[in-house]
């Protein structure tokens, strides 16, 4: 069975950071691009950056700059490092898993950005 749970959301003030992590069972992780995705309230699911399995990386250009997407294959895990994070950051991020046509995601986790 594919599980992926995301942590380290919270509640972070403007210009903070957080780092956001997806631990994976059920999948042979090291084959597996691995995605972070975002949704605002009132709006569509976007992508906000992504780590090939080789380690090559994507991201939203919103975030670019601000975010660095890691991965660590001996522990099935997937990283988000936000900095400067700003109000418009906040959302619900959810972990996304694909292996061709297999595509799994995790429960997602609140990040909200206020003073």
């Amino acid at each position: 069975q594919v599980q992926l749970v995301e942590h380290g959301g919270g509640l972070v003030q403007p210009g903070g950071s957080l780092r956001l992590s997806c631990a994976t069972s059920g999948i042979i992780f090291s084959n597996y691009a691995m995605g972070w995705y975002r949704q605002a309230p009132g709006k569509q699911r976007e992508f906000v950056a992504d780590i090939s399995s080789g380690g090559r990386t994507y991201y939203a250009d919103s975030v670019k700059g601000r975010s660095t997407i890691s991965r660590d294959n001996a522990k099935n895990t997937v990283y988000l490092q936000m900095y400067s994070l700003k109000p418009e950051d906040t959302a619900v991020y959810y972990c996304k898993a694909v292996w061709g046509v297999s595509v799994s995601w995790g429960q997602g986790t609140q990040v909200t950005v206020s003073s």
